[in-house]
């Protein structure tokens, strides 16, 4: 018997279904199944013998995939009916708890989880992997989940982004270990664990990664020093190291004496200081990167994203690589082929401007540190003329919250247009607390040329008028600011044509 596994949007190649205890047989529903996260996650459930459907808000080229693969779908505003069998209803962490099917599901009796929820009960059975920090999680992910497919060791991989090189956010891998040096343990399942609402504390990983910890979410957390504790609560959870636990943690930036306190865990550091458990080494110049182990060379290799953070990012892949059973040449190898995520520093493409060119990047940053070191990597490997920065701020507390982070953050930009707020999960009276005017006015203060502009067909606009050959572009927020460089292109290749 086969089962569909995805091989990309749109894309569908056949696997043997994997027979699983918990889920074989089960009708499990979905709300908010087009999400990259709960798209791979349904996929892997059928491939592990589950009966899957599920519905969403929005038409895609995930939900197509997903009808493709005899998942149905239902998409449009929700009708509060659900499947006349449905054992579990699986809700992403955007539905709220007064969505018409939650509430049908309640009254019918149906046991309700959450996404987090499912993906700890997915874990079980397996050589489990979280992937968590406030940033860099998406890239580490696709990053260890592109070594380990390279090295033979067959992993089951659910990403929060779209990863070309997996053709989509998620694959179904081996029930056990198929090579390395952890051949014949239980299948290895790498997840992307985020801190929102403390989802991952429903993970149940073998091996944890802390990439960092900064002050983000603060609409459900009240000070760093909660989201802090939060960290260090997740990483209780992983198991002694006797019983195979393993932690990899930030030697900076990730309060890991706090976090691994009390840890029962191996604890293991990483980063460029020469006191790191693994210290990393990075020519920016020429894109190389390498890893020590008490001094000695344990592997290097050529990457193609660029950035310190990037660096760091491809490190603890690395690393957690070799924990899982590959060796370090091959894992060199897999790293220097690794062609990056959607959205994340993603060149698209340029324009002709006057006789000359326009750079176009678009990012999925959101956090001030993220702006920061995006902007500067930018700066740093193009060398623009100008850099000009469209930036939706996503979510209205976010922005109240780090609004001064955020006014300092751009300073690599000549120039910063300021779309309005994307709104999502705040309540209304938060909306009303900040706006996109407020983040120019401080931006301003800092010296930052910005201004704010919207609808986003004014923004194409503004930068048909505005841009000169050598100048790059980028979009960035986790939003659908990308629109706003993908019509920036698609009016200049139409403007080609014309002229042709």
């Amino acid at each position: 018997m086969s089962e569909l596994h995805t091989k990309g949007p749109g894309q569908i190649q056949a696997r043997p279904v994997q027979h699983d205890a918990q889920f074989s047989g089960k009708h499990v529903y979905l709300i908010g199944i087009g999400g990259s996260g709960m798209s791979g996650l349904a996929q892997m459930l059928k491939t592990r013998g589950a009966v899957i459907a599920g519905s969403d808000s929005t038409h895609s080229e995930l939900t197509d995939a997903l009808n493709d693969a005899g998942i149905a779908v239902s998409v449009g505003a929700p009708t509060g009916i659900l499947p006349s069998r449905c054992d579990l209803v699986i809700a992403s962490a955007a539905v709220p708890p007064d969505h018409p099917e939650m509430l049908a599901a309640q009254a019918r009796g149906i046991e309700t989880i959450h996404y987090a929820e499912a993906l700890g009960l997915a874990q079980r059975g397996r050589t489990a992997v979280s992937v968590a920090g406030t940033h860099g999680k998406s890239t580490t992910t696709a990053m260890l989940a592109h070594v380990l497919i390279r090295c033979g060791l067959d992993p089951s991989v659910i990403v929060g982004a779209t990863v070309p090189q997996l053709g989509g956010g998620a694959r179904t891998g081996a029930l056990t270990i198929p090579a390395g040096g952890l051949t014949g343990r239980p299948g290895i399942l790498v997840c992307e664990a985020c801190e929102f609402n403390r989802s991952f504390h429903h993970h149940r990983p073998t091996i944890a990664l802390i990439n960092n910890v900064e002050e983000d979410h603060l609409d459900c957390y009240g000070s760093l020093d909660e989201i802090v504790r939060s960290f260090h609560e997740f990483a209780m959870l992983l198991p002694s190291e006797a019983d195979g636990g393993k932690l990899l943690i930030a030697d900076e930036g990730a309060h890991r004496r706090e976090v691994t306190a009390g840890v029962r865990a191996q604890v293991a550091t990483f980063g460029f200081s020469p006191l790191a458990d693994f210290q990393v080494v990075f020519d920016a110049k020429a894109g190389r990167v390498g890893l020590l182990q008490e001094g000695a060379w344990l592997a290097h290799w050529d990457l193609e994203l660029f950035g310190d953070h990037m660096a760091l990012n491809s490190a603890a892949a690395a690393i957690m690589a070799h924990w899982l059973g590959a060796s370090w040449d091959d894992i060199g190898a897999a790293l220097a082929t690794f062609k990056g995520v959607d959205r994340r520093m993603q060149r698209l493409g340029t324009r002709s401007v006057n006789g000359g060119e326009v750079l176009v990047y678009d990012d999925y940053g959101h956090h001030p540190t993220e702006c920061e070191k995006t902007l500067r990597a930018l700066k740093a490997r193009e060398n623009p003329k100008r850099l000009i920065c469209i930036f939706q701020p996503h979510q209205h507390s976010r922005t109240r919250f780090l609004l001064e982070q955020f006014a300092t953050s751009f300073s690599n930009a000549d120039l910063v247009i300021v779309p309005h707020i994307y709104f999502v999960r705040d309540s209304e009276v938060e909306k009303t607390r900040v706006s996109a005017a407020d983040l120019v006015d401080r931006l301003r203060q800092r010296g930052t040329q910005a201004m704010h502009l919207y609808p986003f067909e004014a923004i194409v606009e503004q930068l048909e008028s505005i841009c000169r050959p050598g100048d790059l572009v980028v979009s960035m927020g986790a939003g659908p600011v990308n629109a706003v460089a993908n019509e920036f292109l698609r009016r200049g290749e139409a403007a080609a044509r014309r002229t042709a």
